[in-house]
């Protein structure tokens, strides 16, 4: 019997503990941001953090009435729940949960905007049918009526998984909603280009022109010779540009920004600056995109002196410079080793009120040569309120795997994670691949298990004995 009662008492402790343990921990999660913004709201970590729990174990919830976390029954705000839906847009399972969740837990009403976010995240992973639901289901109420944004993502989801077809099919479908109209047939132009299927903008272009009632032909060439331009169809490019004088389409200071661009990445500079002197000619009002683009095209056809030089010269003529002029210039500087003088100018743009942004870090992280350096730039990009991309995490977990570093990889890991980012297709494989490099098979496995769970296709390894799911993601941008 004493035996007995000693076993009791044993298992009893051992519960007490497990329960204590799990407390701290739950506890522990609130006081760490798990997501990354300008304003950290600490709201967000608790409505994900309860969410989690009411998904897990209501039986916590029942019996924890003055627990930290916030009432299901308080409705949270707008910016609470698209955010918290943007660090789910990695995992559409669990931001269906919590979109279904957020409404009938805590009384809080989708408006289009909110819709329009899930039907994204939906879309990335092909659930096509459910995304169908939801405009439905939006149908039914005025406050979240189907918009130009529902329908311009749908054409942006299905183009990027390859369903052109279906794209056009739901052009010609938008009588239904009284969104057949130019601006909707400039969405699905800009989608075909912008997922490489520029060939087929250009059929439906020519094909169906003139039954829609345009006021200016501009923007659909602009579409269709930056598409052009992504592909690397340089001649193409030129012939549209060339077809806009002929048919007296005009051509404004977007056409020209896209085509000087054009000349950049065609390896030709030098015409970029000549279409500036012409622009300049003609007395066109300039604008900071085209000064950006020209700054670029001197930086590379003369060097990053005469940017600097031009940078001045924009400056006199009354042109405020944006965290695009500086970027183009820090980044041509980091190009060619001059790093005292990139983050000289990082320094500059923020005594001059431009504040850096992700894109301006990208170009230290991709000319550093120090785990450390880097590493110690990211922290800093984090204390001053720099919210990371997906493709940050990317770019410098195969950075330090390339390099053959598992540690910095871990930590760039851990940090996306404690930040609330679900990871995407592209940080698993960099995490995977870096963990094989070291032989850490069980652990790269469990990666990989983890890809598939979430419906994210893998890369064939022979180490893992794995085989991609679907030959037809490969190619899909998400």
């Amino acid at each position: 019997m004493i035996v007995i009662t000693k076993q009791l008492n044993t298992l009893k402790m051992k519960r007490t503990k497990t329960l204590t343990t799990f407390f701290t921990i739950s506890s522990n999660s609130l006081q760490k941001p798990q997501l990354s913004f300008t304003s950290p709201n600490k709201f967000i970590q608790k409505i994900q953090t309860l969410h989690q729990i009411t998904s897990n174990s209501n039986e916590f919830i029942s019996e924890n009435p003055k627990s930290n976390y916030p009432s299901p029954q308080k409705s949270p705000d707008f910016i609470t729940v698209c955010e918290t839906l943007s660090s789910y847009s990695n995992d559409y399972n669990k931001a269906l949960d919590f979109f279904n969740w957020v409404e009938t837990n805590c009384g809080f009403k989708h408006n289009t905007e909110t819709y329009n976010s899930m039907i994204d995240t939906l879309g990335k992973f092909f659930e096509f049918e459910k995304c169908w639901e939801l405009i439905h289901t939006m149908q039914k109420n005025p406050c979240s009526m189907p918009n130009y944004i529902t329908f311009r993502i749908m054409f942006k989801r299905y183009v990027s998984a390859h369903y052109v077809q279906e794209a056009i099919d739901l052009y010609d479908k938008l009588d239904d909603f009284n969104l057949k109209d130019e601006t909707s047939f400039c969405n699905l132009i800009d989608a075909l280009c912008e997922y490489k299927h520029v060939v087929e903008a250009e059929d439906l272009w020519v094909n169906r022109r003139f039954r829609v009632k345009f006021v200016s032909e501009t923007k659909v060439y602009n579409m269709i010779i930056r598409g052009f331009a992504k592909l690397g169809w340089w001649s193409k490019c030129r012939e549209f540009w060339e077809e806009m004088d002929r048919k007296g389409v005009r051509k404004d200071v977007v056409s020209f920004s896209i085509y000087m661009d054009v000349q950049c990445k065609c390896g030709k500079p030098y015409k970029a600056v000549q279409l500036y002197k012409e622009m300049r000619r003609k007395r066109m009002k300039l604008d900071v995109v085209v000064y950006n683009t020209v700054i670029n095209a001197i930086g590379l056809s003369e060097g990053v002196d005469f940017s600097i030089r031009m940078l001045r010269e924009m400056k006199d003529l009354g042109y405020e410079p944006n965290v695009a002029t500086y970027n183009t210039i820090i980044k041509l500087l980091c190009d060619n080793g001059r790093m005292k003088e990139a983050y000289e100018m990082l320094f500059q743009m923020r005594k001059n009120g431009c504040e850096p942004d992700v894109i301006t870090y990208h170009c230290f992280f991709r000319c550093l040569g120090k785990p450390k350096e880097i590493l110690g730039l990211f922290e800093r990009m984090l204390e001053t309120g720099v919210r990371p991309r997906m493709d940050t995490y990317v770019l410098l977990m195969r950075k330090f795997g390339r390099w053959g570093f598992l540690r910095p990889v871990m930590i760039v890991w851990d940090k996306m994670e404690k930040l609330g980012c679900s990871p995407n297709e592209a940080a698993y494989n960099a995490l995977i691949d870096a963990l094989l490099q070291k032989g850490m098979v069980d652990m790269a496995k469990k990666y990989d298990d983890e890809m598939l769970a979430k419906g994210l296709s893998t890369k064939p390894r022979v180490e893992l004995g794995t085989k991609a799911v679907n030959g037809m993601l490969d190619d899909v941008e998400l």
